[in-house]
């Protein structure tokens, strides 16, 4: 009873407390089978076949069935109206006032309304539910018969009567990825049909034929299910977009601008000022040209006439260069400016190697 009184505090009182849900919306339909496990149910006996009393139906395990219509709100909950068919044999009798040899065969089937709540637990294979349902259910004993073992009595109820149930429900379901909105599913059930069903039937004895009857007590079940189950609406995935075709980078601009630096008061070009020269020529016939400016410069150090010379001697051995390294002589212009327009403004007589510069640019 503990056991049985978690699990319907689970399926009532736990879904509120579930921050997330498996995003159901619309129709579905679902259907199980499994394995049928159903608790002994007393029944109160009338009958000298009976005894008078309370006497026990013990079952073996059977077999159970469902199928199941419903509709998903998108939240985590649904609803659904559920068909379901469960089957055991009397294995034997108990609580008779003697020993008795017992046949026969329990059926029931009947409607259950669930209230369903699917979880997310991060896990995209699998989400749990649990559930709780009401609705009817009817019992059928097909041939329940108890016979005095070596005695004259026997009775015999062949019939069928129905009572309300309930049920809780606690399962997981694991989508199919290949097939949107198809999941298998696997639960466990505990139905109990309320007390008050009555079957009739009859008891032979010393006083010959006399009527028998069973009354139900509340009864028990215990249902493992596997089922499938198949919603409607899920949406398909969206495709994998196709990585974008890798785009190949501009190449850089070629510089328009070179600086050439000298020793102090030298016009020759060392080895470094020619590689600098070089890839200006080079470059120049990647661009549109219009016209090379080659100017020359010097630093404060000396006489403004002394540096006027020096610069142009200067733009004069870069300009030679150029010509050397394959650009015409006719798309050159050479300018000395001296010691004026420093790079790098210092007072009178100062030798900053950073003013003693050629600059080419390109138009």
């Amino acid at each position: 009873m503990r056991f049985r009184s978690a699990i319907l505090a689970t399926a009532l009182f736990a879904a509120p407390a579930v921050a997330m849900a498996q995003p159901i919306t619309g129709m579905y339909i679902g259907a199980g089978a499994g394995l049928h496990i159903p608790d002994a149910p007393k029944a109160t006996a009338y009958g000298a076949g009976f005894g008078t009393g309370l006497v026990n139906l013990n079952q073996d395990y059977g077999f159970n069935s469902n199928l199941a219509i419903g509709y998903g709100l998108g939240n985590g909950f649904r609803f659904e109206i559920e068909g379901d068919i469960m089957r055991s044999d009397l294995r034997h009798m108990t609580g008779t006032p003697f020993p008795t040899a017992s046949s026969g065969a329990m059926r029931t089937w009947g409607v259950m309304a669930n209230a369903i709540y699917d979880m997310d637990v991060g896990l995209p294979w699998m989400f749990p539910y649990i559930g709780a349902g009401a609705g009817y259910q009817w019992t059928n004993l097909n041939s329940v018969t108890s016979a005095q073992v070596g005695g004259p009595f026997a009775a015999n109820v062949d019939g069928q009567s129905g009572a309300f149930a309930g049920q809780a429900i606690v399962g997981a379901s694991f989508p199919v990825r290949s097939v949107p909105g198809l999941s298998f599913t696997a639960d466990y059930r505990l139905m109990d049909i309320l007390g008050g069903e009555r079957f009739n039937g009859t008891s032979t004895g010393g006083a010959g034929i006399q009527p028998a009857v069973l009354k139900a007590h509340n009864q028990f079940m215990n249902d493992l299910v596997f089922g499938i189950r198949y919603a409607f609406n899920t949406p398909r995935p969206a495709p994998t977009p196709m990585a974008p075709a890798p785009v190949a980078a501009p190449a850089p601009a070629p510089a328009r601008s070179y600086l050439v630096f000298f020793d102090w008061d030298k016009a020759d070009l060392t080895d470094r000022a020619k590689s600098i020269v070089k890839e200006a020529a080079d470059n120049s016939t990647r661009v549109q040209v219009t016209r090379i400016e080659v100017n020359g410069y010097t630093d404060t150090s000396g006489k403004a006439t002394y540096n006027q010379a020096l610069s142009v001697r200067r733009a004069k051995a870069v300009a030679g260069e150029l010509v050397h390294d394959g650009v015409p002589e006719s798309a050159i212009t050479v300018q000395g400016f001296g010691d004026t327009h420093l790079l790098v403004p210092t007072g009178a007589g100062v030798r900053e190697p950073q003013n003693r510069r050629v600059e080419i640019i390109i138009r």
